[in-house]
């Protein structure tokens, strides 16, 4: 099966799977992902090498596109606008998701510190499609509502801060450069990545702006914005900057440059649909069947971490912010769903760390499936205890 011939029928297959699967009330992610693993080496191995090779650069691109998107959160409008509360909790639960993991990991399963440091990174991540969907369905509105909209909308953004800067750490840890000064080297490594990725990002941010005056149309609109985030992805794999730390520097700079570059963040929702489906379908094959029974132990722990993590940091950020008390009390039941961007973070991981790499992935997949199932009822559970839900919608879900 030729290239073109395999993203046609993976195509058709991912909208004929999310369509049947929708109809158990399954989300389209999960589609995706058994879909992969059905056609992947694992199960029928009707994947091929072409496609299993494209996958990188289709990971690029697509967490290239999701970073620059996060990066418009930061924007000093918007952090006027959401006050403290927001900051608080969404900062407090990714950090409680991510000290919860590594805690457990390094802790009390003695998992090596580079693999801690990127379990509890990518425990930082929330899926907000699922929260919004269930905030949608039972027309939730009031202040907790918003508190919940506001969060999920940050924590993306601080998953990725955390991850690119733990990514670094950990590459720096697995491979010292020399046993002299290691610490030091290690610090050094990490934080001359991190800033390269800032100086990219920034400097690609004053030009993408300084040159916006040209666009003039739509189509105008999405080539010039795409072709920044495809200049700044690529420059990042060349000069081995962190990806998602270059582009998420670039949508910040670029949206506090100018309010009416605001424009450039919406283009991608008319093609971003397709690259969706390619990226998780082909996560999806990347599932190494036989490390499943490696998941064990390392798989409950960071699916019961986590979840600790969310709800204590949450609850904390309600605390020093002086939110609400429902806010403090419920929020964090809001945030258990898991999906697209920490798959695409365990997908790095696996690239970057083979073989252990396998197993980040492998317990990410699981526990992201499970999640995706759970955490709509969780999210309904914390709307309906701070009392936002419409009671008719309510009655008619019992």
């Amino acid at each position: 099966m030729n290239i073109l011939l395999s993203f046609g029928v993976i195509l058709l297959a991912g909208f004929l799977a999310a369509k049947v699967l929708r109809r158990v009330k399954f989300p389209a992610v999960t589609a995706y992902l058994l879909l992969g693993i059905l056609i992947g080496p694992g199960v029928l191995n009707i994947a091929s090498e072409q496609i299993i090779n494209a996958s990188g650069l289709i990971s690029n691109i697509v967490l290239g596109i999701i970073a620059f998107g996060l990066g418009q959160n930061f924007s000093r409008q918007n952090f006027s606008r959401i006050g403290k509360s927001i900051i608080w909790i969404s900062l407090l639960e990714a950090s409680g998701a991510w000290a919860g993991v590594f805690f457990a990991s390094f802790f009390l399963l003695k998992q090596p510190l580079y693999l801690s440091l990127l379990f509890g990174a990518i425990a930082s991540a929330t899926a907000p499609a699922a929260t919004v969907m269930i905030i949608r369905e039972y027309r939730a509105r009031g202040v907790f509502t918003n508190t919940l909209l506001g969060v999920v909308a940050l924590d993306d953004a601080w998953s990725l801060i955390i991850f690119s800067v733990s990514l670094t750490l950990a590459k720096a840890l697995r491979y010292p450069l020399t046993e002299g000064f290691f610490l030091p080297k290690i610090f050094l490594s990490a934080f001359s990545e991190i800033g390269g990725a800032f100086a990219l990002g920034a400097s690609i941010a004053m030009a993408f702006s300084y040159f916006s005056r040209f666009v003039k149309t739509e189509a105008d609109l999405l080539i010039y914005t795409l072709g920044f985030v495809l200049l700044t992805t690529g420059m990042a794999v060349y000069l081995h900057f962190p990806v998602l730390l270059a582009n998420i520097f670039l949508g910040v700079v670029l949206v506090n440059i100018r309010k009416e570059n605001i424009r450039f963040f919406e283009v991608f929702r008319r093609v971003d649909s397709p690259l969706y489906l390619f990226f998780f379908v082909l996560a999806g094959v990347h599932l190494e069947i036989n490390l499943l029974g490696k998941v064990g132990l390392i798989g409950v722990a960071y699916f019961g971490f986590r979840i600790a993590g969310k709800l204590l940091g949450a609850s904390l950020g309600g605390y020093l912010s002086r939110a609400p008390k429902l806010v403090k009390k419920y929020l964090g039941f809001g945030l258990i769903p898991q999906a697209g961007v920490a798959l695409g973070l365990a997908l790095i991981a696996k690239v970057e760390f083979s073989p252990l790499g396998g197993i980040v992935f492998t317990t990410i997949m699981v526990t992201t499936i499970i999640y995706e199932i759970i955490g709509p009822f969780f999210t309904k559970f914390a709307l309906s205890k701070a009392g936002e839900i419409e009671e008719k919608r309510l009655a008619d879900s019992v």
